[in-house]
């Protein structure tokens, strides 16, 4: 995949964010790098890997899954949105 102008433009779009003129060809450059990184790894040959493989024996801990809110922190992190309503943020609608 080519990371370019274009496409730094679309993701602009569909991230909401603004990146400026002087910062646009690092963050190609940046974006290439990271790019070029996963197409290496699609180079492994994975076919005699099992599907279960982990790096550790150890069985993962499990707790219990109580719900827990906290109302305080809900609130701080919702007042930096720019529109919420009933504790949600709202944002544009995107169709593409």
């Amino acid at each position: 995949m080519q990371v370019d102008d274009a496409l730094l433009t679309k993701l602009e779009k569909l991230s909401f964010l603004k990146i400026s003129d002087d910062k646009r060809e690092e963050i190609v450059n940046q974006l290439s790098q990271i790019v070029n990184f996963v197409d290496n790894l699609s180079e492994l040959n994975t076919d005699n890997v099992d599907d279960k493989f982990a790096m550790s024996d150890e069985a993962t801990f499990l707790r219990e899954d109580i719900a827990f809110c906290n109302s305080e922190i809900n609130d701080s992190i919702l007042k930096n949105a720019p529109m919420s309503s009933d504790h949600f943020f709202i944002v544009p609608k995107i169709i593409e």
